[in-house]
């Protein structure tokens, strides 16, 4: 049975959301964080272990430096304070997944603390606005196996007839990001824990540390939320307690942060009116149902029973070792992107719709392999993005390569193909029927280049319409896209509409 849910609006009304965001970032190192076992995605189960990270009485484990390292830019990145000195605890829970039924991680000295990322996002009113999020922690952690339950209708262990266990994942190098509670968000509270997630992929993505593929889990938000009364003077908003919060674990999408966000509030919200206690728990979000329900009671730091790692020396990064990798960090993404705006010649309109796309680094890869601003702007921003939105999809995930928008591009500005025509072959392209010009010619898609024949197609179309005719002579320019529609239909669509433009109107003043 599902939960009842208030209304958004009803949600808002009456309370004040708050959020925290823990995002686990897999590194993209070659080798694991405590052993020499490689990384790599999608290997045969179980073929990627070894006595460490399985756990294996006797088997000691060694700092991989990159890990290290990786961390430490991402929390300069974030602005932090890095430590002098953190060292890993042992983090003790049962799971079967975990081998060794702890997980090496850190408690109370993290690599890195007290951090911000300003966030921008879209303030529902046709602008941006921007929200600084407060991070509280970054720390260094080993990632656990993955089990599958097979049997039942869920997926999950309930239900299953059996559960299969793959431990490749176990130990590869995690970094989890966490903030300090975002408040003042306010009815934007979903669409700020969407922007948060979508600048922090990029900020990672930049400083190349992690592929960030959240669809892989290389990239998982876990989405803390929890709601408290709307006080009537709103100055004294921030007295107000904190309520409980639940944690919906790994959402893996952009899409999903956001509606994982929005139903929980609204589910708290229906709780808290009817009178009743909101539980601390781990909550499982559903995509195909857009929905969370119960995992496990949430446990609190002392429950973990957290003791330093008795196997490991702390880590102690030297000042100058610290700045020899602050300059190893790129160009901020926001700054980035009003660059590449300026570059590209983009309205503050059309660049947030390309932010908002996900397009950003499509565009740039697009345009240096050839295609124009415009071009790549118009194909991924538009046809590709109501594609990928209305799959519930991210635009990478759909099988076009920037090389194949550019060719496509090329097509058009070399008066090959026609819009009408260039999304046939899009089509094509999102069928997988292979690169833009072999589709074109399969499809006998090509624009007629006889002058001869669009002159006679438009010269027939100019006699048969007197009265449009006299109004584009009397200044009504505008009436000759009833012409050209007639001429394109005359030519099967093949013509190039701006040409036939031309030659409609030379006609007309000669």
């Amino acid at each position: 049975m599902a939960d009842e849910v208030l209304t958004y609006e009803e949600t808002i009304a009456a309370y004040d959301p708050v959020l925290g965001l823990e995002v686990h970032v897999e590194l993209g190192t070659a080798t694991k964080m405590f052993c020499g076992c490689p990384t790599t995605f999608g290997a045969e189960p179980n073929s990627q272990v070894c006595p460490v990270c399985l756990g294996l009485p006797g088997a000691l484990p060694v700092v991989n430096e990159k890990g290290v390292e990786s961390a430490i830019r991402i929390g300069l990145a974030l602005n932090c304070e890095i430590a002098p000195w953190s060292r890993f605890a042992r983090k003790n829970y049962f799971y079967p997944d975990m081998p060794k039924n702890f997980q090496t991680s850190q408690y109370d000295e993290p690599i890195a603390h007290d951090g911000w990322l300003d966030v921008e996002y879209d303030d529902g009113a046709g602008g941006s606005a921007v929200y600084r999020v407060l991070i509280e922690r970054a720390h260094m952690e080993e990632d656990t196996g993955k089990s599958t339950h097979v049997g039942g209708a869920t997926g999950r262990i309930h239900g299953a007839d059996y559960s299969l266990v793959d431990y490749n994942r176990a130990g590869i190098p995690l970094i989890e990001i966490v903030t300090k509670p975002l408040t003042g968000v306010g009815e934007r509270a979903p669409e700020i824990a969407r922007a948060y997630v979508s600048a922090l992929r990029d900020l990672l993505r930049a400083l190349g540390v992690s592929d960030v593929k959240m669809e892989q889990g290389s990239l998982r938000c876990d989405a803390n939320v929890s709601l408290r009364p709307r006080k009537k003077r709103p100055e004294k908003q921030e007295d107000v307690p904190l309520g409980t919060r639940t944690e919906t674990k790994n959402v893996n999408s952009l899409r999903s942060v956001e509606r994982a966000v929005r139903y929980e509030l609204t589910r708290h919200a229906a709780v808290l009116a009817g009178g009743g206690a909101v539980l601390q728990e781990t909550r499982h979000w559903h995509e195909d149902t857009g929905v969370t329900t119960s995992g496990r009671e949430k446990s609190d730091a002392e429950d973990y029973r957290y003791f330093p790692e008795p196997d490991l020396v702390p880590v102690a990064p030297s000042a100058e070792s610290v700045d020899a990798l602050r300059r190893t960090l790129p160009e901020p993404p926001v700054q980035r992107r009003r660059r590449l705006q300026s570059e590209w010649g983009f309205t503050d309109l059309e660049m947030r719709d390309v932010v908002n796309a996900g397009a950003v680094e499509l565009i740039e890869s697009t345009v240096a392999v050839g295609a124009t601003p415009a071009g790549a702007r118009k194909w991924w921003s538009g046809e590709l993005a109501r594609r990928a939105n209305a799959d519930g999809r991210e635009l990478g995930e759909l099988g076009i390569t920037p090389r194949m928008i550019a060719e496509l591009d090329g097509l058009v500005r070399g008066g090959r193909l026609n819009d009408s025509m260039a999304r046939q072959v899009l089509e094509g392209m999102l069928a997988g029927e292979g690169n833009p010009a072999a589709i074109a010619d399969a499809r006998g898609l090509a624009l007629v280049q006889d002058e001869g024949a669009l002159a006679a197609a438009v010269d027939a179309v100019i006699a048969a319409n007197p009265e449009v005719v006299d109004k584009i002579r009397g200044g009504k320019v505008q009436a000759a896209g009833a012409l050209i529609g007639q001429v394109m239909k005359a030519m099967g669509g093949r013509a190039d509409a701006a040409r036939v433009r031309e030659l409609i109107l030379e006609r007309l003043d000669s």
